[in-house]
């Protein structure tokens, strides 16, 4: 991967937990529950669509394994909290059940895929 690429890769997968951080709770306080489905298609979709759907993407898969935006917003939502200062101790458990959650996925869609 060149350095071009790595930049644009992490950039890419910087904006995912970055809007998740500084939208989404904003739209579920302004409209409700509907706040939250309007972030997940508006948040999700955009920042997808930047990543992986335009012809030139940010985001450079440059392997047979790839890493879906998933991971890029669990990491940076989590560094974000611990940064805040609450308890990293108490959501080890919640790291676990989605690294799991992660593998069990990644070896059903290897069944067929």
């Amino acid at each position: 991967m060149t350095i071009s690429a790595f930049i644009a890769t992490f950039s890419g997968a910087f904006l995912f937990p970055f809007f998740i951080r500084m939208a989404w709770g904003k739209m579920v306080d302004s409209w409700g529950p509907i706040g939250g489905w309007m972030a997940a298609a508006f948040i999700t979709g955009t920042i997808w669509t930047l990543n992986h759907g335009i012809p030139t993407p940010m985001i450079t898969q440059s392997g047979k394994a790839w890493v879906d935006m998933g991971l890029a917003a669990g990491i940076g939502c989590w560094v974000a909290t611990a940064r805040l200062g609450f308890g990293v101790k108490k959501s080890m458990k919640n790291v676990f059940a989605a690294i799991s959650g992660g593998i069990v996925g990644a070896f059903l869609l290897s069944l067929f895929l």
